[in-house]
């Protein structure tokens, strides 16, 4: 970037930084963003493909979860990036809807192209949109039906969809029943739930099948010595968040010792000091022992003598579990032991699973804790099953907390399009037409579920509409049977914040994309010729092997 002077040029920018502006730049995002939408797009619904990531030291991630590809993804471009931030929003806040999210987004820009092409100015098509967008989540609203917390049967049916087209589909009726339960069981009075309190345990062993929900708090740890009981019943359990070792100095110090018997009585000493940790544990009436920090060698020995069970260096997140699970409180020092702050447990027992020792602690009490052990052939097959569990959890949370929920199956993307159609007619200027393609671009979602089914997506979508104009709001694509159904019926549901949150996001981002105008790139790093203008208008990192990783697409 330079400017002249008398003839003089004057440069402002380092030397190597890009510059593209105007509709190049324009035109340069939008591509990077669809390529990123596209990237995705053949793993949406239940007819979704998987993708396989390897990444630069050779670990491969196999899966169909929209935010965990885009993650793994080495995305360059800085508008294709804005895309993966739609996609990590949607999965913080809800934890499904991330593909649908990132699809959307990709498609308004599409339709915004052909906008910016008919030269209408792109603050025209972002105020249509923003108003589209207002509008849409009225209309959700609107279509949206009550679910109560206790309707186990509509709130399964819930992680039924939101697991549908991922790994775990093979036993799906069994985890949906665990994952319901799990939520069930985490959620507090007030209709919240904290989905953190839902451990899920990965073990690569047996089959899908042999996964279970246990009502309590299972640590990927063994006892901390062989001589303790491996199995204590009616367990008053201590939770620790301080070493049992004798205590070092904070400062440096140095112990002068003249003498052999001034040394036995300093080991001695440092003996005596374990020994009075180990009574204060034993003389609270502690017959279980969950240390967050070390256990000394000789404290596990008189521990052992006193048939505590021991277990040390557990995770904090695991102390916060048992804490709530066992109605036990976080003890942060030895001498702060009171037997009222210890947790109760109908049984603490050490078992083997998949040929490494675990510490199972169940039968609590109204456990508002517990532990989804999940089980699979191999390792990747443990891991995507982990991701479809993970979104089904949030789903259902959502939809305990919301107490609102939507057919699924592309019927409220049909319906909104409709329906937005219907209000941009009320609209003067120009946001009347970008109003008109926020609807089309909705459409994008039953097209793709179509597409991936291997269907004809204009015989579908127009079957869609003629059901939606004749009031069916409720009907969306059958994928298996390749019509249209009531989804309702068929039972296939999404909480209402999927949705909401798709469309705002994927709105937001695009209209951010939108409004860019000029791109001014620095130098690489190191001094290195900066990204070409080919490289700014394509994707970057992402054009023919997605960034260090073999073509895939």
């Amino acid at each position: 970037m330079a400017a002249n002077l008398g003839g003089q040029p004057i440069f402002i920018l380092k030397e190597g930084s890009q510059r593209t502006r105007g509709r190049d730049a324009q035109s340069g995002n939008i591509a990077a963003a669809k390529a990123v939408a596209g990237a995705v797009r053949t793993t949406l619904g239940p007819k979704g493909m998987d993708k396989m990531l390897v990444d630069t030291i050779g670990d491969v991630v196999i899966t169909n979860d929209g935010v965990t590809i885009l993650k793994e993804m080495d995305i360059e471009h800085p508008a294709a990036k804005m895309m993966v931030e739609v996609a990590k929003t949607q999965d913080d806040e809800v934890g499904d809807g991330t593909t649908s999210a990132v699809v959307i987004a990709g498609e308004l820009l599409k339709r915004a192209e052909e906008l910016l092409e008919q030269d209408v100015h792109p603050t025209v098509i972002a105020h249509g949109y923003r108003l589209a967008a207002d509008k849409a989540q009225e209309i959700v609203k609107d279509i949206a039906i009550d679910v109560k917390p206790t309707d186990m049967a509509m709130l399964k049916k819930i992680a039924d969809t939101a697991m549908t087209g991922k790994g775990a589909e093979a036993a799906k009726d069994k985890l949906n029943e665990l994952v319901v339960k799990a939520i069930s069981m985490v959620a507090d009075e007030d209709g919240t739930v904290d989905t953190d309190f839902v451990k899920v345990e990965k073990k690569v062993g047996g089959t899908i099948e042999d996964s279970e929900l246990i009502e309590g708090v299972v640590i990927d740890k063994e006892r901390v010595h062989p001589s303790m009981p491996k199995k204590v019943e009616n367990a008053k359990i201590l939770l620790l968040n301080a070493p049992v070792e004798f205590k070092k100095t904070e400062v440096d110090a140095e112990i002068s010792i003249t003498s052999p018997d001034q040394l036995q009585m300093f080991l001695d000493e440092e003996e005596n000091m374990i020994k009075s940790m180990v009574e204060k544990i034993v003389s609270s009436g502690a017959n279980v022992l969950i240390c967050q920090k070390g256990i000394d060698d000789i404290a596990q020995h008189y521990l052992a003598k006193e048939k505590v069970l021991g277990v040390r260096r557990v995770k904090k997140s695991d102390l916060e579990k048992l804490s709530r699970a066992t109605g036990a409180s976080v003890i942060s020092s030895i001498d702060a032991i009171d037997s009222a702050e210890l947790g109760n447990a109908g049984l603490v027992e050490e078992k083997k699973v998949g040929g490494e020792e675990m510490v199972f602690v169940t039968k609590c009490h109204n456990p508002k804790a517990c532990t989804l052990m999940i089980r699979g052939g191999t390792e990747h097959v443990v891991d995507e099953l982990d991701r479809a569990l993970e979104d089904a959890l949030r789903v259902v949370s959502v939809a305990v907390e919301d107490k609102k929920f939507v057919a699924g199956g592309g019927a409220p993307e049909v319906e909104l399009s409709l329906r937005l159609r219907e209000f941009a007619a009320t609209q003067e200027g120009r946001a009347q037409l970008a109003i008109e393609a926020f609807a089309s671009a909705l459409e994008i979602i039953p097209r793709t579920l179509a597409e991936n089914a291997g269907l004809d997506p204009i015989d579908m979508l127009v079957e869609l509409r003629s059901e939606h104009e004749n009031g069916r709001k409720t009907f969306g694509l059958n994928v298996f049977d390749g019509k249209a159904a009531d989804m309702l019926e068929a039972g296939v549901v999404e909480p209402m914040r999927v949705k909401t949150q798709a469309i705002a996001s994927a709105a937001e981002a695009a209209v951010m994309i939108l409004r860019i105008d000029d791109v001014i790139a620095a130098s690489k790093m190191g001094g290195g010729e900066g990204p070409s203008p080919e490289e700014m208008g394509g994707m970057g990192g992402m054009g023919g092997g997605m960034g260090g990783m073999p073509p895939m697409m």
